[in-house]
């Protein structure tokens, strides 16, 4: 069997719609959670010097552990399936989107916040209509690279129970040296790859709309 007969497979191109939708779920789940967390993170760091270190230090930690072990951490706790999968993943989206929220609320102009001071403004309105907006071309570089790392370490999900593109993978490796194997590897990897392009363009397509040109250039 060839791949293009393995695509054109009617039931092939099911379950790959299926699992390209669970793979989808898989990412903006985590992501979704990982951003609220950490723009308190990063906040937080940024009003508070000295907390800023050690906030990036423990998000920074996340990183360093392999990702099937840190699946297996919340086996226990949450069992197999997409439960560990996605505290998991929320971790890894940590450290970007902290990183680069403390980097955009930084470069914010000092004189601009102060004119904001002396008409008023308290601290609260300062971030949400001067700080935040300023900074948002830089956070949402970070959630850009924080959506397309967990795209791809989602695809070991299916080893813990986990759903999406990577059973398709896992399926493959399975049947390693029977027909269909080969197809089956390249189809789960093909689609990851091309789900992380739609959402990488998806980036683009909200940076156009939501940042003004000037901060754009």
């Amino acid at each position: 069997m060839s791949f293009l007969d393995y695509l054109a497979d009617p039931s092939t191109r099911a379950v790959l719609l299926q699992q390209t939708w669970e793979h989808v779920v898989l990412v903006l789940v985590p992501l979704a959670v990982a951003l609220v967390v950490s723009l308190a993170l990063g906040i937080a760091a940024h009003r508070v010097p000295r907390a800023r270190q050690p906030i990036l230090t423990v998000v920074s930690a996340f990183l360093t552990i392999p990702s099937l072990a840190l699946f297996a951490l919340f086996l226990p706790i949450m069992g197999i399936g997409d439960g560990a999968v996605l505290v998991a993943l929320t971790l890894y989206a940590l450290l970007p989107i902290v990183r680069n929220t403390v980097a955009g609320l930084g470069s914010v102009d000092p004189a601009i916040v102060e004119a904001a001071k002396g008409m008023g403004m308290g601290p609260t309105r300062r971030l949400l209509r001067i700080e935040l907006p300023t900074a948002w071309p830089v956070i949402l570089a970070g959630m850009r690279v924080a959506t397309l790392m967990i795209t791809g370490i989602a695809a070991i999900a299916a080893i813990v129970g986990g759903s999406g593109l990577g059973q398709e993978i896992y399926r493959g490796i399975r049947r390693i040296g029977s027909t269909g194997a080969l197809e089956s590897l390249l189809g789960g990897t093909l689609a990851i790859v091309l789900l992380a392009l739609a959402f990488d363009l998806l980036y683009l397509g909200i940076g156009r709309l939501t940042i003004p040109r000037g901060l754009r250039d």
